[in-house]
């Protein structure tokens, strides 16, 4: 494999930094699912920890560094979930941590970072605003700005659960995983094409925040005016090159699938897994339920991302159109 910005020997050392209650999430089949897709499911829950999410496992390797430095200050953008395991991983280190995010960001996960002494300041606009308004508190107060996917610590942090992956799941020949700013699918790509090159690695994107995908299938940036889509974890206009470069060494195909398969994904995840999940993480199911035949007589990983809903949104979705049991 061409090399990417990831090194495997440092997303090993990252386990050491990353507070074990983020390490070794449950993975298992989940057979319950498996007549609606037609092929062996195995599911990845990265929603069992304090901020529900994979992003403390790359906050935590970003706070680390930090505790050592002078200004033990930081500052970030984000859609909710960056923004909360940034604060719970500064919190546990004594960092004075910012956030800044749209005032339309879903309103439990801007209440879960104010809960966990954070600043957090609002911008009147989307995550896009967000990053840059983010851009300019570091500039102005002289600290680190967090820019998740483009800090290589976002990215080797949440590789780690390729690590688990490769380490201890039965035999599986495809990964699929949500696409957003990068982080992850780069992370966990870099791992298995490092370590079990013939899993197949698909990421998967709302067609309503195609940009990254579109970047991948050119091979080139593209972006986009606007976002529509549910599954604002992976809403972004603006693909990092950097990302995008790592991306293309280690994904073999990206997907768009509709704002009815993540609904009726988070659905059967609800019904059949009990579980509740925030739109990104029923990317996987919503891939698998727009294309069976290809996932056919395989057996898949779906790594399932996140779980920091609106309750009442939540309930507008998943109540619309109960499944029909036999």
């Amino acid at each position: 494999m061409q090399e990417t910005r990831l090194d495997t020997a440092r997303i090993r050392a990252a386990r050491r930094v990353i507070d074990p209650v983020f390490l070794d999430t449950p993975l298992y089949r989940c057979e319950a699912l498996e007549p609606g897709l037609g092929c062996t499911v195995s599911i990845k829950l990265e929603t069992a920890n304090p901020v529900r999410s994979f992003k403390g496992r790359g906050t935590e390797v970003v706070a680390s560094l930090l505790a050592d430095h002078a200004s033990r200050a930081a500052v970030c953008a984000s859609a909710g979930n960056l923004g909360q395991a940034l604060a719970w991983s500064g919190r546990g280190r004594g960092l004075d941590v910012t956030v800044v995010a749209s005032r339309f960001a879903t309103r439990a996960k801007l209440d879960r970072i104010r809960a966990l002494d954070a600043g957090l300041e609002l911008v009147d606009g989307d995550h896009e605003m967000a990053r840059e308004r983010a851009a300019a508190i570091a500039r102005y107060d002289g600290i680190r700005l967090v820019e998740d996917s483009l800090d290589i610590e976002t990215c080797e942090g949440a590789a780690t659960i390729g690590l688990e992956l490769v380490d201890t799941a039965p035999s599986f020949d495809t990964v699929l995983i949500a696409l957003g700013g990068g982080a992850l699918a780069t992370g966990v790509g870099h791992v298995v094409k490092a370590l079990a090159p013939e899993v197949e690695v698909i990421c998967v994107q709302p067609l309503g925040a195609p940009a990254l995908t579109l970047s991948w299938r050119r091979r080139r940036v593209v972006t986009t005016g606007s976002t529509d889509t549910i599954a604002d974890g992976v809403a972004g206009r603006y693909p990092i090159p950097a990302v995008l470069d790592d991306l293309l060494l280690v994904a073999d195909d990206a997907v768009l699938v509709q704002e009815a398969s993540i609904i009726t994904g988070m659905r059967m995840l609800l019904d059949h897994a009990g579980l509740v999940v925030e739109p990104s993480a029923a990317l996987g199911i919503a891939a698998i339920l727009e294309d069976r035949d290809r996932f056919a007589g395989r057996h898949v990983v779906t790594i399932v991302c996140g779980s920091n809903v609106d309750v009442d949104a939540y309930h507008r979705w998943v109540g619309a159109a109960p499944l029909h049991r036999s």
